[in-house]
């Protein structure tokens, strides 16, 4: 066994750091800083990052299949020209939610963009009951609103053979699934396939690795954990040096390093004196799996 290394790449401190998602081509992270309102791309060849501004809080940002990318900010998704700095809104969702806000988002393997939407935070990880929804949009903009009275919409992935759609509501405390019907998108039978420990905290982004296990980032926890799906075992458990870690994904030119993203915000002074690389993006080295790249919007 190769032992596991942890090395923070990104050491500017976001505020809250999310959604990381490896580009192939260019050997690059992209991840968002939430309450930041940023959008970064990590050049790993380089070590450089390249920022855009927002304007409104962003949820998540992916690859669009016809160039550039499309991020959720505030409760509109939108095209980014990322060598204009351009933004053009193309569907808002939550339209009878003001006070809402896109938080975690994915394409799926057909190329749609499922993403979820929380109510207001009155402080970090403290908010309004209930209030969002999961919804998809596809190829040609239409919104399917899957379900809602959801806390805080977060981690989703998809198995290996595409039938299980797996999604975390962090409130919750779980790790949920769905059968998924990848030509319709439908999603039915939702149940329960691990619960959280108490150490553990509070569920928040994920990935799936090459095994069609999920790797779990631990808000407050300070900790991936991996888990196995089909049986709800935990098999692994990666410490980092920051609470607030965020989400995860598996990028490197084979796709055998984990990006882990965290957050600052929400921590007293004394606590971010403890942990300096708050806020950090890390990379976890050593863990013998590999991830497979991500699915780009087709709209």
């Amino acid at each position: 066994m190769s032992s596991v290394k942890v090395d923070a790449v990104v050491k500017e401190s976001a505020l809250v750091g999310e959604g990381p998602v490896w580009e192939e081509s260019d050997q690059t992270l992209l991840f968002v800083d939430i309450i930041g309102r940023k959008i970064h791309r990590y050049s790993r060849e380089t070590n450089h990052i390249q920022s855009v501004k927002t304007g409104d809080s962003v949820g998540f940002v992916i690859p669009r299949q016809s160039g550039g990318y499309v991020a959720g900010i505030g409760r509109s998704v939108v095209a980014v020209d990322w060598s204009t700095q351009t933004m053009t809104p193309l569907v808002e969702l939550d339209q009878d939610k003001v006070n809402n806000r896109l938080n975690d988002g994915k394409a799926d393997p057909a190329g749609r963009l499922l993403a979820g939407t929380m109510g207001i935070e009155e402080s970090p990880g403290v908010v309004q009951k209930q209030q969002g929804s999961l919804f998809s949009v596809s190829p040609d903009l239409t919104v399917t609103q899957h379900f809602s009275q959801v806390d805080i919409s977060n981690g989703l992935d998809w198995s290996l053979d595409q039938k299980t759609f797996f999604y975390i509501d962090s409130l919750a405390f779980t790790v949920d699934a769905f059968d998924c019907d990848i030509n319709s998108g439908q999603l039915s039978n939702r149940r329960v396939v691990y619960k959280m420990q108490e150490e553990e905290k509070i569920p928040d982004g994920m990935t799936v690795d090459t095994n069609g296990h999920l790797w779990v980032a631990c808000y407050n926890g300070g900790r991936v954990i991996n888990i196995d799906p089909a049986t709800g075992v935990r098999l692994q458990t990666v410490l980092l040096p920051a609470s607030k870690t965020t989400s995860c994904c598996f990028g490197g030119p084979d796709y055998s390093e984990l990006y882990v993203t965290s957050a600052s915000l929400g921590l007293s002074q004394s606590e971010l004196k403890q942990q300096p690389l708050a806020g950090a993006t890390f990379k976890v080295t050593g863990l013998g799996v590999k991830g497979r790249s991500s699915h780009a919007f087709s709209g």
